[in-house]
């Protein structure tokens, strides 16, 4: 059973309908309904949210009876530690440490507004004549301390979370090889190649 399925029957087992499901979580109809037929993936904090209302937990929605082909690891680590310069500096610098020889994309992230957000947004940069409204912000500086890269190597592809505590590794699926592409409520660009 994927990912999708099991989103799916539990949310059913649970009486909501993706509309229902999608209030709750704060996101849009269609994000769930991506999820359930397995075209989007969401991201950790996605799925702990779903675990809690589905009344499952991460591991029976992650575990397909196989090897675990989209996992997520989560490992503290200690920034100042990583030598000198800025956070961004030392990330990067993280990042290549773990992932020697590979191919490493740098992304610029963006997390989707909901519908509701999407009105207030357009509401308040309507009535301030700004170019961007209040939940925008708010959702870019709230992810300030995150960095987002798309790591090949050995064959296989990982989307990596880097915060001022944790290094977060997704084993994907499936290969993103475009320059632009969505995980979870998230929007990402590769900006970069680093080197």
């Amino acid at each position: 059973m994927t990912l999708g399925e099991k989103i799916k029957e539990a949310r059913r087992q649970c009486g909501l309908t993706q509309e229902q499901l999608a209030e709750k979580m704060t996101l849009s109809r269609s994000a769930i309904a991506k999820w359930e037929s397995n075209l989007g993936l969401p991201d950790v904090e996605n799925l702990k949210t779903l675990a809690q209302l589905l009344n499952v937990n991460i591991d029976y929605l992650l575990d397909d009876g196989e090897a675990l082909e989209q996992h997520v690891i989560r490992e503290p680590y200690d920034l100042s530690q990583c030598g000198s310069g800025g956070k961004k500096k030392k990330k990067d610098r993280l990042i290549k440490e773990k992932f020697p020889g590979a191919k490493i994309h740098i992304l610029i992230g963006n997390q989707k507004l909901t519908k509701s957000e999407k009105i207030i947004d357009n509401l308040l940069g309507f009535l301030a004549d700004a170019p961007f409204g209040i939940p925008e912000f708010i959702n870019h500086a709230k992810n300030l301390d995150k960095a987002f890269y798309l790591v090949d190597q050995d064959g296989k592809q990982f989307f990596v979370t880097v915060t001022d505590e944790f290094i977060e590794t997704r084993q994907l699926r499936e290969r993103f090889t475009e320059k632009k592409f969505e995980i979870g409520n998230w929007q990402f660009v590769k900006a970069y190649e680093m080197k």
